[in-house]
């Protein structure tokens, strides 16, 4: 089977990096942070820009969390223009290569199957991963980290731990490398994959390290994680079959859809009530959008911290449908049902967990079809206006009841603000 070469591609401090850029600064020169000031000291930073970080200050820490003393820009969050700086990091890497050579793995990491370019450009590896981060230097002003591999799994890590270690910010990682490198290393939370829980349950039987999960009875780990074991033994052993034409080819099984938000404010019930029916009707179009109709719809209440655990309920719908008027009546009825009316509400989800195509719609006997027809023939002029003049072009009346949100909402990408005035 060829060789083949992985890197991946890290954007350093993205969301920072972008504010940098736009105003001519250098981030590892200046003090700046990515967050949103009108949600208190308490909001999250989103990112931190690298001068802070040598300075001591913790990624993804609070703002209040700053040392005093410390001067620093604070920029308002901004997703539809760090989704632009996507959208031109990717292009630079098109001038160079095949879509299909390309996967974006989030926001601001990309993995690069670059197995065929390296006779093309007449590069080593490294010298592949230095043009187009020079690229990416050049043109947008955003510094970025690589990891290189012989998969993807190896690139990932050379990416998230050896590259923290050279002066150039890349790292390279074979088989052989991995096991002298990285098979004692610790902690094993670092590994992609490998989150505290795993790492507690393995430690509870004497196994800290990448070389003690290969050595471990394969028994045992399958005991422990079941079939994740499998994935688990062969990145200890450095290996990772799964390639990029493989996601490519890839077709997701989901069978929901799903949404959920982090309110402002503690929420009372009457409020998130108004919520709730904001969030089936997103819901709802969802469904529209891609074809698709459901039989059940699903609602999760968490209170604020302290208080009560969360509430909720999936209740059968009486015909599979797509339309707002029925998943919202049984959505507001599971609601009433279960949600405590005393305790301030901080998050609300909407789960329609059995979907299937809208090829497959039906009403009983008691339903007004021709009452459902209408409404999903006006729900679609409203999304095709949507799609063409924004989200906020058309909106119902609930949506400027006190306490609704979904205008704020719409001008909002990942939650956090989208650059919209």
């Amino acid at each position: 089977m060829k060789q083949r070469t992985y890197l991946c591609i890290d954007m350093k401090s993205f969301y920072a990096s972008v504010e940098c850029a736009e105003r001519e600064l250098n981030p590892f020169e200046v003090n700046l942070v990515v967050a949103d000031p009108t949600r208190s000291s308490n909001t999250i930073c989103l990112a931190i820009s690298p001068k802070m970080k040598s300075l001591g200050v913790k990624n993804r820490c609070r703002l209040g969390d700053i040392p005093k003393g410390m001067d620093f820009i604070v920029a308002m969050p901004r997703m539809g223009l760090y989704e632009d700086y996507c959208a031109e990091i990717y292009s630079i890497y098109l001038d160079y290569m095949d879509k299909m050579d390309v996967y974006q793995y989030s926001i601001d990491e990309a993995f690069i199957d670059a197995t065929d370019y390296l006779k093309l450009y007449e590069k080593t590896p490294v010298q592949f991963a230095k043009m187009l981060l020079d690229e990416i230097a050049s043109r947008l002003k955003i510094p970025a980290t690589v990891g290189i591999g012989t998969n993807m799994y190896l690139a990932k890590i050379a990416l998230d731990i050896t590259a923290k270690r050279t002066k150039d910010h890349i790292g390279y990682l074979d088989e052989k490398l991995f096991k002298e490198q990285l098979w004692d290393y610790t902690p094993l939370t670092d590994f992609w994959g490998i989150g505290k829980g795993k790492s507690d349950r393995l430690a509870k039987y004497g196994i800290k390290t990448m070389r003690d999960i290969a050595e471990a009875p394969e028994e045992l780990l399958y005991r422990i994680f079941g079939i994740d074991a499998e994935l688990m033994i062969d990145h200890a052993n450095g290996i990772e079959p799964c390639t990029l034409e493989d996601i490519h080819n890839y077709k997701s099984k989901s069978k929901s859809i799903s949404n959920s938000q982090v309110l402002f404010k503690d929420t009372p019930f009457d409020e998130a009530r108004i919520i709730i029916s904001e969030m089936i009707l997103e819901a709802s179009q969802q469904l529209k959008k891609r074809k698709m109709i459901t039989s059940k719809v699903g609602i999760g209440v968490v209170y604020s911290r302290g208080y009560i655990p969360s509430t909720g309920e999936v209740l059968n719908v009486h015909a599979a449908t797509n339309a707002f008027s029925i998943l919202n009546e049984y959505g507001l009825k599971a609601f009433d049902a279960t949600t405590v009316k005393g305790a301030p509400i901080r998050k609300l989800c909407v789960t329609f967990p059995d979907i299937a195509d809208e090829s497959a719609e039906g009403y009983d006997l008691f339903c007004d079809y021709e009452k459902i027809a209408k409404e999903n023939k006006a729900e679609k002029a409203v999304l095709s206006i949507k799609e063409k003049f924004g989200k906020n072009a058309m909106l119902r009346a609930i949506d400027f009841k006190e306490g609704a949100t979904q205008r704020e909402r719409n001008k909002m990408i990942g939650g956090h603000n989208g650059g919209e005035e």
